[in-house]
């Protein structure tokens, strides 16, 4: 059974930095694509960030890039969100979720396994 833990969220002032983490335990991951989501109130889970697991692919939303960045550590079966530059719309659950294909996709329906999420709150 696939499991997804996320840890590393909190609160940050604008301008700040977070590493948010996820633990996968459970599967051959190096032939899986994991992606970040968020979700925050009111509002639908958006696509963040995706990698595939050997590290080859990544991709980001719009909102994403030049500010976080997807890592992986095959070793520890761990994939990273490295978020600098945090603004107050940054605020959300982030979700990390698994899915058994090599590619990367943006909609989250697509995804096998999902993490139970963590909240980050940036505040102005």
């Amino acid at each position: 059974q696939v499991q997804l833990v996320e840890s590393g969220g909190g609160l940050v002032q604008a301008g700040g930095s977070l590493r948010l983490s996820c633990a996968a335990s459970g599967g051959t991951f190096s032939s899986y694509a994991m992606g970040w989501f968020r979700q925050a109130p009111g509002k639908e889970r958006e696509f963040v960030a995706g990698i595939s697991w050997g590290g080859r692919s990544t991709a980001y939303a719009d909102s994403a890039k030049g500010r976080f960045t997807i890592s992986t550590d095959n070793a520890k079966n761990t994939v990273y969100l490295q978020m600098n530059s945090l603004k107050p719309e940054d605020t959300a659950v982030y979700y990390c979720a698994a899915l058994r294909s090599g590619s990367i996709f943006r909609g989250a329906s697509a995804y096998d396994y999902w993490g139970q999420g963590t909240q980050v709150t940036v505040s102005s």
